[in-house]
């Protein structure tokens, strides 16, 4: 009887995430649609699973990673580091264009959050990119494929989310992120390039410090990963602890730089709440309905389907890469990994697929959706705001779709760039 009330379930809270509703009520809908029309199981029980889902010590880290990237945006971080990639990359085909992609590397490893990455460096870049005579749908559609690098880079939300889903350690999932979003900065760059010297765009620049300069400036921001990922390997603090210790990391900074004001503070403190409570009720939300799965034993079934359906780890991988980038066309990257990542981590497991290895694929699909119509999160926020229309956008987007797909294969089929600085570390 059970399995069609799971059917309805789901069938709510697809319709109504087509139909743009938020995420969280979507997904939300979908579990109070489960509770209501099972007759043995008390209302009570939902809400006991969103509170339990959001009550995890690894997601603590969530809110001090992003209050310490609000900080350091305050305290000029920011434009540090962009005045440091300007001086690296005057001489690089692409001028403005490298910068952007070099930039999206660096404040990976301080923000954590690709759409507030996306939007700073729309505001920032785009408009200077554009006096330089790049197009504006290039110059769009750049700064939202090289967002796709920030939660690759430690420390991302997206692994805290996932290693506390799936009981991988965090740690390894941050030096992890560092060989893929090595992979895409420098594939990025070379396309990038490519692109600039057969249009002719400017390689100008309107940074004239010195290179010395620029690096002593941008020091001790770009010190933030290796202080929190040795951090954590020394056993010094974890995951969840270095978050805390980023905060005072980032208020020394705004101490030293002297920029940031305590008129800011209030300002800080209330994106950081706002942005933890975004993703707080999407996890919340999501992780009723995968206990919703996990009770029907889904992930038993379809582990048990999928194993004797595929006989081979390589064409179930080639199975999961489409269908999570199908997946992530649609639906949220923080939802579709909490209610995807109990089904899916078991097979990958009983395939003998690397923990590591996996998340790193299924991080990299979820970035990939996060730019692909129809709902694409990073190409509906640079396109807003650049004025970008989307139509101009995909078709500008279509030689870095080919090459997002070419970094993608090589993470399935190559674990080298998804293990190697993790078994070098550990």
């Amino acid at each position: 009887m059970t399995s069609w009330i799971v059917i309805a379930a789901a069938a709510v809270m697809l319709i109504l995430l087509f139909l743009k509703i938020p995420v969280f009520i979507s997904v939300l809908a979908g579990s109070v649609t489960y509770f209501m029309l099972h007759p043995e199981l008390p209302a009570q029980i939902m809400a006991q699973r969103v509170i339990a889902g959001i009550e995890s010590i690894p997601l603590l880290a969530i809110p001090f990673f992003v209050c310490s990237g609000v900080i350091m945006n305050y305290s000029g971080v920011t434009h540090r580091i962009m005045r440091f990639c300007e001086v690296l990359m005057r001489k690089v085909p692409g001028g403005l264009a490298q910068v952007n992609v070099l930039l999206s590397t660096l404040m990976g490893g301080l923000s954590g959050s690709n759409l507030a990455d996306a939007a700073m460096e729309a505001k920032m870049l785009v408009p200077e990119m554009e006096k330089k005579g790049f197009s504006k749908e290039f110059s769009t559609v750049v700064t939202a494929v090289s967002a796709m690098i920030t939660p690759l880079i430690p420390p991302g939300i997206a692994m805290i989310i996932y290693g506390s889903i799936a009981n991988v350690s965090i740690g390894r999932l941050f030096v992890a992120g560092i060989g893929p979003g090595l992979l895409l900065c420098v594939s990025m760059m070379i396309m990038v390039g490519f692109i600039s010297v057969k249009r002719k765009y400017t390689s100008e620049m309107s940074e004239t410090v010195s290179l010395k300069k620029a690096f002593i400036e941008a020091i001790f921001p770009l010190l933030l990963p290796v202080v929190i990922i040795g951090g954590i390997r020394l056993g010094i603090f974890t995951p969840t602890e270095a978050g805390s210790v980023a905060i005072i990391y980032a208020v020394l900074l705004s101490i030293i730089y002297r920029e940031f004001r305590w008129k800011n503070l209030f300002k800080a403190i209330k994106e950081t709440v706002a942005t933890t409570a975004s993703i707080m009720m999407i996890v919340g939300a999501a992780s009723a309905f995968a206990w919703i799965l996990t009770r029907e034993r889904i992930p038993q079934h379809l582990t048990e389907f999928i194993i004797n359906s595929v006989s081979n780890k390589y064409v179930f991988l080639l199975i999961i890469n489409l269908f999570l980038i199908i997946v992530g066309m649609f639906i949220e990257g923080n939802a579709s990994m909490i209610v995807l990542v109990p089904l899916l981590v078991p097979v990958a497991r009983a395939f003998g697929i690397d923990d590591i290895q996996f998340a790193m694929i299924f991080i990299f699909n979820n970035a990939i959706g996060a730019i692909s119509p129809p709902m694409g999160t990073l190409m509906f926020v640079t396109c807003g705001i650049t004025n970008c229309k989307v139509a101009t956008f995909i078709k500008e987007a279509v030689p870095f779709y080919l090459l997002l797909l070419t970094c993608l294969m090589l993470l399935t089929f190559v674990p080298f760039f998804s293990q190697a600085i993790v078994n070098l570390v550990y």
